[in-house]
């Protein structure tokens, strides 16, 4: 009897074992992610994956910037003066994410936590059918960090977030491009200062990746194809332009070689004319 009841609880045991190790291989997985800015050849710009599963589920590109205002005291020792710190996203953070069928999210952090990046995304039906957006962005950062935030005035942490935020809207399936800046207004606890986001050199999927490491067919934003467009038109006005210009010489040409062929036809002598 005893036996059985040690071999039972050897049984649980491992089992109890073997539910730990899946539960924490799972959770792993879920938030497994890859910094890859090394591969960049630009040094701007960073770029990050979240794997599920051994699985790319995620991929950002961008090179992003940030504008932080943020109190200092005045010479006078009673006023209070803004200032602006100004910050890039560097190529060693740290990144996490997750991946869902209807949401995801990848959060970037760096210099110690003192700053994170968070963005989320939503798949939903639109007018347009199915597309993803990015439905909120939230930047955390330490006024108390010396290297940007230089005598600040009450030191510590803030949270400046979007409020309803639809950006980037693009059809399911496809990875959003732009090459243009585009900026984000968030607004921060600290006295509800407005800390600017600058997102460039953009290439971005969070869901339906279909192969390991690689985007999807693009869906450029309308900045770049209005860009494209105002690159191509002078080409396409020069290109009309030079039709014109062809067509005008040929019916030129043409009407000089028929008025020479009537000319040959007509007497040569006048006194032609009187014999007939």
């Amino acid at each position: 009897m005893e036996q059985l009841r040690f071999s039972t609880l050897d049984t649980a045991g491992v089992l109890l074992c073997l539910f730990a190790i899946l539960v924490r291989f799972t959770v792993t997985a879920e938030q497994e992610g890859e910094n890859l800015s090394g591969l960049s050849t630009n040094p701007d710009k960073d770029i990050f994956v979240v794997r599920e599963n051994g699985t790319t589920c995620l991929m950002v590109e961008f090179a992003v910037r940030f504008t932080v205002p943020f109190d200092v005291l005045a010479l006078n020792g009673i006023d209070l003066i803004t200032e602006n710190a100004y910050l890039a996203l560097p190529r060693g953070a740290d990144i996490e994410g997750k991946c869902g069928s209807q949401d995801a999210h990848i959060h970037i952090s760096w210099n110690d936590n003192a700053y994170t990046l968070r963005i989320y995304f939503v798949k939903e039906i639109s007018g347009k059918g199915h597309v993803w957006k990015i439905s909120k962005v939230q930047f955390v950062y330490d006024t108390s960090e010396k290297t940007h935030f230089l005598n600040p005035y009450n030191p510590g942490k803030h949270t400046a977030s979007t409020h309803h935020l639809s950006a980037l809207e693009t059809p399911a399936g496809r990875s959003y491009v732009c090459e243009a800046k585009q900026t984000l207004t968030l607004i921060s606890s600290d006295h509800q200062k407005g800390v600017t986001v600058a997102i460039s050199d953009v290439q971005i999927q969070p869901f339906d990746i279909n192969s390991d490491f690689m985007f999807s067919e693009a869906y450029k934003c309308i900045t770049d194809q209005r860009e494209q467009l105002e690159e191509t038109l002078p080409l396409i006005l020069g290109f009309i332009l030079g039709l014109i210009i062809v067509i005008t010489l040929s019916v030129y040409h043409f009407h000089l070689k028929l008025t020479a062929a009537a000319q040959s036809q007509l007497p040569c002598d006048r006194s032609m004319y009187n014999n007939m």
